[in-house]
């Protein structure tokens, strides 16, 4: 019985991933982003690790999606010479950005630099607190530098909307 549970759960996540990539509305991406982000939480919980369901119920599936979906409510459809003159503007501003990715890649691929990151054995640690801070400190600087941009990425957006305005 458990095992029918995890694959239906499996599939529902690979439908509502899928849909979320796929569909061409953003109100109903944003939808399909908070479906897939809870039944992960749900999946996550089933395997043992309720502070990470929590972690992935809480941001992924509620507060990311309001952002996007405030995001997209603020925002008003371009016409297609907006968007024709838009593209053409992003492509002078960032036709330099492939040449500068692949050379830093080279360059990085060239330098044997040593990377000594300590991996965590994996053990119970049944306070949040020594998890967060002293196991997982990488992701934790890693997920503030995503939020950071996502909220770096709407100021910007409302302050092009108001400058249109």
């Amino acid at each position: 019985m458990l095992g029918h549970l995890n694959l239906l759960l499996l599939i529902i996540l690979l439908v509502s991933a899928l849909w979320t990539v796929l569909t061409r509305s953003l109100i109903r991406s944003a939808i399909g982003l908070a479906l897939t982000s809870a039944v992960l939480a749900v999946i996550i919980f089933r395997l043992g690790s309720p502070l990470a369901a929590v972690c992935e119920l809480s941001v992924c599936a509620g507060l990311i999606p309001v952002l996007f979906v405030s995001t997209i409510s603020l925002t008003h459809p371009r016409t297609q010479a907006e968007k024709l003159e838009h593209r053409r503007g992003r492509l002078k501003r960032f036709i330099f950005l492939p040449f500068v990715a692949l050379g830093l890649g080279l360059f990085l691929s060239l330098m044997k630099l040593p990377l000594n990151i300590p991996s965590p054995l994996a053990q119970r640690v049944y306070d949040v607190r020594e998890v967060i801070w002293n196991m997982r400190s990488l992701d934790l600087i890693g997920q503030v530098i995503i939020f950071l941009a996502g909220v770096f990425g709407v100021v910007i957006l409302l302050k092009e909307i108001k400058s249109h305005e």
